[in-house]
């Protein structure tokens, strides 16, 4: 009972805000036409129910006149049945849509906000593959929560319009057994009542384990799929290396995940498949057998026999709505558990950069110049990487920054943009003032060219013209010509062209401090000063910081700063002054 009360307070936490939402009216207004429409179904079975009377003692009577009005009323009864659940199907994916639309809307919002996704990756990423908790999650858990809500609901409606045509029926056919009636009142009821507690605790004792290896295979298959990606995306280094054996034989390890835990789930499916259409066949006698002697000592007609044996379907079945919806609630279960992992998930990154012990980066009132205050940068077990105390990048000035693999300069480019919150101090930035970060591997979009290069600002803001002059001017005229044309950039330009791409967002975007590390790597060493040549020119106000290895990057910055171990720091020489880093 403990985890059922804590799996609904989790269903009702994911579920509510929608129809609290901007779109409630109509989310409110879809799910009413759905349950009203569900409970009209019911009320068409209570009334089939009764006509079952009638229609069978029209034939045990070989009455014609009976038999044919009948037909005609159930006939209309089918007919408002059909375009009910035509209708009510309808809705329901109206509303499914509507619902998981808002949803993923939610999530992405929230994924993405502020670099949470990035702050989750930082923090093992324990809401594994965010994707498919977006998609696949998301989906399923609209489908079953609205299938799983409404087939409740109309279990209980049921269950209260037949119980009591059940024990008037138990009353009208009391048991009848050796020649002997047992006036038991209701006992149709209490015959379907046990025989329906029975089928759904013994179906709770074999089924069970179902959730937990429902989770991983769902685990399973969205690490194997994202590991296919991950090979796609990566196929000209895994090409180069001849790489292909090592991958298939990663990915089959995967799989053989997914294999082997799909075998315990139709292991486990199959000892439930078993016992439940055991239960559901013998349900299809067990109403006859109680009523049957009744009949034979001619205590009712064939109609209210077939009546009753109606009405003890529909209530055993209401009463077993657990056991026949065991595997979707398993895998319910399963798929409420990973939203609500991905909800903590994003609820500890948020929480990572609001805490007090973090860098904080504020803005500064006056000044051009960046200022690290009291700054120690850490990794995320805490261990420290780089102490920064009174250094300041100061307006216009251009800065190489050089050391040793591993100093954590990059670490230092991703405080100051306010993305790493591991640490102490402070960061100033101008208020206003516009950070561009260019990493040695930059990121562009599918899609137009130049919705790749004006990312991250929105399609349009650049002319043509613009576009064309930046792309000529870093040295991709071929491009420049094409700035409609579609492609994976990252896969169909080499990575010198990716670098140039970059500094010709660089050059549209005009950012007040523009960060290279190591955007320049991949080209040669003309090719980079005319480069930097070019961003002197163009950009002669913006505060460029790099970082290099390159000597030949010296001639370009006017200042030179280096890090160096100082036992568990790095020192930061600059001009024969050392600053602690």
């Amino acid at each position: 009972m403990k985890n059922i009360r804590s799996t609904l307070a989790t269903v009702w936490r994911i579920a509510m805000p929608y129809f609290r939402s901007e779109d409630r009216w109509a989310g409110r207004g879809l799910l009413a036409a759905v349950i009203a429409i569900e409970l009209a179904i019911v009320g068409i079975t209570v009334l089939i129910n009764q006509w079952n009377s009638r229609f069978y003692n029209a034939l045990q009577d070989r009455n014609w006149d009976a038999f044919v009005s009948e037909i005609t009323y159930f006939s209309i009864l089918a007919a408002i049945f059909i375009v009910l659940a035509v209708y009510q199907l309808y809705l329901n994916q109206w509303l499914q849509i509507r619902w998981r639309r808002w949803m993923t809307a939610q999530y992405l919002g929230e994924w993405l906000h502020q670099a949470n996704h990035y702050r989750m990756q930082l923090q093992g990423d324990a809401a594994d593959n965010p994707d498919q908790r977006m998609t696949d999650d998301v989906k399923l858990f609209v489908d079953r929560t609205l299938n799983i809500g409404v087939g409740l609901l109309s279990s209980i409606v049921t269950i209260a319009s037949f119980v009591t045509i059940l024990w008037g029926l138990s009353n009208a056919a009391p048991l009848h057994l050796f020649g002997q009636d047992y006036a038991i009142p209701g006992y149709l009821v209490w015959g379907a009542l046990i025989y329906s507690v029975l089928g759904t605790v013994l179906t709770h004792l074999i089924g069970w384990p179902l959730v937990g290896i429902d989770f991983r295979q769902q685990q399973y298959e969205a690490d194997f799929r994202f590991n296919l990606v991950r090979v796609r995306e990566n196929s000209e280094q895994i090409a180069l290396l001849r790489g292909e054996d090592a991958e298939r034989e990663r990915l089959l390890v995967r799989f053989g995940r997914v294999v082997e835990n799909w075998l315990a789930i139709m292991s486990r499916t199959k000892k439930v498949t078993a016992f439940t259409a055991s239960y559901n066949q013998a349900s299809v006698i067990f109403p006859y057998i109680l009523v049957a002697p009744a009949y034979f000592a001619q205590k009712i007609q064939l109609g209210g026999m077939m009546q009753t044996a109606s009405a003890f379907s529909s209530v055993q079945g209401a009463l077993s709505f657990f056991i026949t919806i065991y595997r979707q609630l398993a895998e319910w279960q399963a798929v409420v558990n990973r939203l609500d992992g991905f909800e903590a998930g994003i609820a500890a990154a948020r929480e990572l950069a609001s805490r007090k012990d973090r860098i904080h980066v504020v803005e500064a009132s006056g000044g051009g110049a960046i200022d690290l205050k009291g700054l120690a940068v850490q990794l995320p077990n805490g261990t420290p990487l780089v102490n920064a105390e009174g250094f300041s990048l100061r307006q216009g000035e251009r800065t190489l920054m050089t050391g040793p693999s591993g100093s954590g300069k990059s670490t230092l480019f991703r405080a100051i943009a306010g993305i790493w919150p591991f640490g102490s101090g402070s960061i100033a930035i101008p208020a206003g003032a516009m950070l561009m970060m260019l990493p040695q591997r930059p990121y562009f979009p599918t899609g137009s060219l130049r919705g790749a290069v004006e990312y991250p600002a929105t399609k349009g803001t650049y002319t043509d013209l613009e576009i064309g002059d930046a792309l000529r001017a870093v040295g991709l005229p071929k491009l420049a010509s094409q700035p409609d044309e579609h492609g994976h950039w990252n896969r169909t330009l080499s990575l010198g062209e990716q670098q140039r791409l970059a500094l010709a967002r660089a050059l549209l975007h005009a950012p007040q401090y523009l960060f290279l590390d190591e955007a320049t790597a991949s080209l040669d060493e003309p090719s980079e000063a005319a480069l930097y040549r070019l961003l002197g020119e163009r950009m002669p106000s913006t505060t460029i910081v790099s970082i290099g290895h390159r000597s030949t990057l010296d001639a370009f910055h006017a200042r030179n700063v280096a890090l160096s171990r100082d036992g568990d720091r790095f020192a930061l020489e600059n001009g024969g002054n050392a600053t602690r880093f």
